[in-house]
């Protein structure tokens, strides 16, 4: 940060802004390919019913669930880095800002499809709206869907606003320097951003104060969603470590991705010397400390389950290591606790293909993490002559491969169009005279 002066940090946001290239859209493609494979699958299930999915009696939450919950939880990063370090000032945290509230915004939008997905009939979903409706019914407010509704259109309002009012002074000095249409649609999209000390005034107190909301959001969102499970009586879910084991895990899976995203993101536009190693550094960094919480929280698990005293819930928990789902939790327990402290080794947290492959990783268990919890529990639960297995089909799997090409599609289109770094707090930092960036 300290060689980079406020014009080239403008310079290199803005080059890459420039013309795609056959590369970029060959990607963009190969995304949408995927996408379309989801769309399919998804006509398929409506024209066929919900029956073409392997959920069944009593396992009737599959991999949609399991997917919503992964992706709220991929979304909690972008809040994490950007409000609560924003209000620590942690200033290495300024180069994978916006790509991290980008991502939030995605992943939520792609979270909010697997609800609408998982009830099957998908045109009467507006009754999960707590509304009055023609048939004089109001939603069951103690549903799961219910709790999802809110939180999904809660977090999504303030990420996005929280996102977009960042953007403003960037997608100014792209007005500026832009001709033709394209002046145009920036000038819109700046809502008549002109510099003047007074716009500044409002927005550094209005920042502030969406990352002062969206904070208590990281915490508030992601237990509302862990109370799906909480809630029910079922052995492995009925427990009040939920709130606080989802919220790390969360947290957990969102840092891996953002390393995920940032590693193409730095190498394809050349953002070396912006997002720096020593950034990648204090994210791994994190990525142990989160690790080192969820795997407490998997043992507190254990832990409660002993100290129960309760034969089911031993049993279940016991039977997630030994069962039919064992290698899904040893993935999980391994990928999530484990190859995570791999990064107290400096070599390894300083090398860029080792970053990726255990945040890849990470990412793998903590989608599994979602599988045990969710299927591992309602799969073996009270009575033995109701216990079940479950295993997602090829309609499933299709409409989980569009979910993750659309999150793609929309972020590489996101960042080939917009300022994927945000100019302005970069050159605050740099006028602070701070180099913990790097």
């Amino acid at each position: 940060m300290a060689e980079l002066t406020a014009a080239q940090i403008d310079n290199t946001v803005l080059d890459t802004l420039a013309a795609p290239s056959k590369t970029y859209w060959g990607i963009v493609g190969l995304l949408g390919v995927g996408v379309m494979i989801g769309l399919m699958c998804w006509g398929y299930q409506i024209v066929v019913g919900i029956g073409v999915g392997g959920q069944n009696n009593p396992v009737a939450w599959g991999t949609y669930l399991i997917n919503f919950v992964f992706w709220v939880g991929i979304a909690h990063s972008g809040t994490l880095i950007s409000a609560i370090l924003y209000l620590f000032r942690a200033g290495w945290r300024n180069p994978i800002a916006r790509a991290a509230e980008t991502m939030t915004v995605f992943a939520v939008c792609t979270a909010g499809l697997f609800p609408l997905i998982h009830v099957g009939r998908v045109w009467v979903v507006y009754y999960m709206l707590p509304y009055p409706n023609q048939r004089t019914l109001w939603p069951n407010f103690q549903s799961p869907l219910v709790f999802d509704v809110v939180a999904i259109s809660t977090y999504l309002t303030v990420s996005a606003m929280f996102w977009y009012t960042g953007m403003l002074p960037d997608l100014a000095i792209i007005r500026d320097r832009a001709t033709g249409n394209r002046k145009k649609i920036f000038s819109i999209l700046c809502l008549g951003w002109s510099g003047r000390l007074e716009q500044w005034r409002h927005y550094t107190r209005i920042y502030l104060f969406f990352a002062a909301l969206a904070t208590p959001l990281v915490i508030s969102v992601h237990s509302v969603v862990s109370w799906d499970f909480a809630l029910g009586v079922i052995p492995g879910w009925h427990s009040t470590v939920f709130a606080p084991y989802f919220v790390a895990g969360a947290i957990h899976s969102g840092l891996a991705m953002v390393v995920t995203l940032m590693i193409p993101l730095r190498k394809l536009f050349k953002y070396e010397k912006i997002i720096t190693m020593g950034v990648l550094e204090n994210v791994a960094k994190t990525i142990v400390f989160t690790g080192l919480i969820v795997g407490y929280a998997y043992g507190v698990e254990y832990f409660l389950a002993w100290y129960s005293g309760n034969s089911v819930e031993q049993e279940s928990f016991m039977w997630r290591a030994v069962g039919e789902y064992k290698i899904e939790f040893w993935i999980m327990v391994i990928c999530n606790s484990i190859v995570p402290l791999l990064f107290f080794i400096k070599k390894i947290r300083t090398s860029i293909p080792w970053l990726l492959i255990i945040c890849i990783m990470v990412n793998i268990g903590m989608w599994y993490e979602r599988f045990v919890i969710i299927a591992g529990s309602v799969a073996h639960d009270f009575i033995p002559h109701a216990w079940g297995y479950y295993a997602p089909t090829l309609t499933e799997f299709g409409i989980m491969l569009g979910a993750f090409c659309l999150f793609f599609f929309l972020f590489i289109l996101f960042v080939k169009h917009m300022p994927s770094i945000s100019m302005t707090e970069m050159k605050e930092h740099l006028h602070a005279g701070g180099n913990d960036a790097g």
